[in-house]
């Protein structure tokens, strides 16, 4: 490998950041994309399959807590720690200074997360026992939380390092396959849900394994990237390694930081196992809520970590702040149709897609119960991602995690309340007020630090966005009135009253768009452009 130092970057204009960014985001919207609608096949045959019965609650109640952990040591924590620091060595040091920060750090999370997965399985009695309080006089569900627990555990290393992974290739400006590795984990659910868990008594074990092996799957086929790009990962445990040391300073706080919406979810899951079936409606609806989250919210936030970490770097505060902005646009012009849409036809939605098997009507309404009440947060949720990406270019995780310790306490004292009058659906609805505190607080201090956060362009756009709901609350409303989603039966008229929503809605919302000429939408228009153009030249 070269030892010569790489030449500082050329700032980009403007305008061609916001076009690699549109484009890095709309690569990892697609790639997530598939991910999601695999991940969305394996969430109905999982309903299909357990219902909302006991087994399905156990599962859902110990797949929280290695997913909790997950968000700490992996994808959100390690993406924000990781990629500042790495994008700097990338941009002022040597490769080989820069490979040996990758392994030092591969090598130090390895370590460290073994550490905590042993120590996890041994724990798990006690950990299932504080964390679902409510199955304390149900002995065998109680046995099988923990079972479960112990043998999902393993995940967390595995996807750790594969977040570890993707944090290097997108520093290095290469979305696709990190976006794209989720697929593997869902397919090898599914796989394990349809063909493995007949063989198992309790068939809910065998999808505890496919979980562990998802994770497995979802690192090791992102290896041969990193092998392509000359940063094959490899032993060197070196903790006290400079660039190391600094990435541990940012993470601490970043693991409330970024970590709020699980952790929020986790004091949910926790209440909610007083409730039959409290925990798995709570999954389904945040799993409805995440699959436009994670096609945009997130892949926008990916997309944009690496391009405002380097003009933090650069001290350019100004370009930092149009990014930003930039950012909060374009997700908010994706994401407030998709929560209204989301909210007036959440019981279509679950009855088409959920109720079928151990599934049932009553399991539907539940759901759709949970749903509305995440629905409330989504912008929050998706603004969030934006705003904590923005601290983190900048090296402060102590400010969001700050915020963070403030937000999960207004979760619990919301959830106490409105749990003893909405039961589930108040769990749901505090989590979405507590997410939606977190993110304006987090707004404002971003807009004191940056002076201003261009409000004029901002407030605009939320105003034609308002204006473009219109249409789609009438369809939505008329859709979602039919007594045809309380009745058995006729599925493929449902599937095309469904389909007739959905496009009727999005013509109308972005008909209104083209007439006010929105730049929103010129920028998606011209993504989709470049992705046709891209997609004919290789064909």
């Amino acid at each position: 490998m070269s030892q010569s130092a790489q030449p500082p970057p050329v700032p980009s204009s403007p305008q061609g950041e916001t076009q690699r960014i549109s484009r890095a985001a709309g690569l990892i919207g697609g790639a997530t994309f598939c991910s999601r609608i695999l991940g969305f096949i394996r969430d109905v045959t999982l309903a299909n399959l357990f219902g909302a019965n006991a087994s399905a609650d156990a599962f859902y109640i110990a797949y929280r807590i290695p997913n909790l952990l997950r968000e700490l040591f992996a994808e959100g924590s390690m993406s924000s720690a990781f990629i500042p620091v790495f994008t700097e060595y990338h941009s002022t040091r040597s490769k080989q200074e820069t490979w040996e920060l990758a392994s030092a750090a591969f090598t130090t999370l390895l370590t460290l997360v073994t550490l905590v997965t042993l120590l996890g399985i041994v724990a798990a009695p006690s950990l299932v026992w504080l964390l679902a309080p409510g199955l304390h006089d149900q002995a065998n569900q109680l046995a099988t939380t923990t079972l479960l627990t112990q043998i999902m555990f393993p995940y967390l290393l595995f996807v750790s390092l594969a977040a570890l992974a993707m944090g290097i290739l997108n520093s290095l400006h290469s979305f696709a396959v990190p976006a794209l590795a989720p697929v593997f984990f869902n397919l090898c659910v599914i796989f394990f849900a349809v063909a493995i868990s007949p063989l198992f008594d309790q068939a809910i074990l065998a999808v505890a394994i496919g979980i562990v092996v998802g994770g497995l799957a979802q690192f090791l086929m992102q290896l041969p990237s990193l092998h392509k790009h000359d940063f094959p990962l490899s032993w060197n445990f070196h903790p006290r390694h400079p660039g190391v040391k600094r990435m541990g300073f940012l993470l601490i706080p970043s693991l409330l930081g970024l970590a709020v919406t699980q952790i929020n979810l986790t004091i949910s899951t926790i209440l909610a196992s007083y409730f039959q079936g409290g925990p798995t409606y709570l999954f389904y609806g945040m799993r409805l809520i995440q699959f436009p989250l994670g096609i945009f919210g997130v892949a926008m936030a990916t997309a944009i970590l690496p391009t405002l970490s380097g003009q933090a770097a650069r001290g350019a505060i100004h370009e930092l702040r149009e990014t930003v902005n930039f950012g909060l646009r374009m997700v908010l012009f994706i994401i407030l149709p998709s929560m209204v849409g989301l909210i007036l036809l959440r019981i279509p939605i679950i009855h088409v897609f959920f109720e079928h098997g151990a599934f049932t009507a009553m399991d539907t309404a539940g759901t759709a119960s949970a749903l509305f009440g995440f629905s409330i947060g989504l912008w929050a949720f998706a603004s969030y991602r934006i705003l904590a990406t923005a601290f983190y270019s900048l090296q402060d995780t102590k400010t969001p995690a700050i915020v963070a310790v403030a937000s999960v306490g207004l979760n619990i004292g919301l959830s106490l309340w409105l749990m003893q009058w909405l039961q589930y659906t108040g769990l749901a609805l505090a989590t979405a007020c507590a997410a939606m505190g977190n993110t304006l607080i987090l707004l404002t201090i971003l807009g004191n630090r940056l002076q201003g956060l261009l409000w004029k362009t901002l407030g605009l756009s939320l105003v034609r966005t308002g204006i473009a709901l219109l249409p789609l609350i009438a369809v939505s409303l008329w859709i979602a009135g039919f007594p045809l989603w309380q009745t058995i039966g006729q599925s493929l008229e449902k599937v095309a009253w469904l389909i007739v929503a959905l496009v009727t809605s999005t013509i109308g919302y972005f008909s209104v768009h083209h007439v006010f000429k929105s730049e929103e939408l010129t920028h998606l228009t011209l993504m989709l452009r470049r992705r046709i153009r891209k997609a004919s030249s290789t064909t």
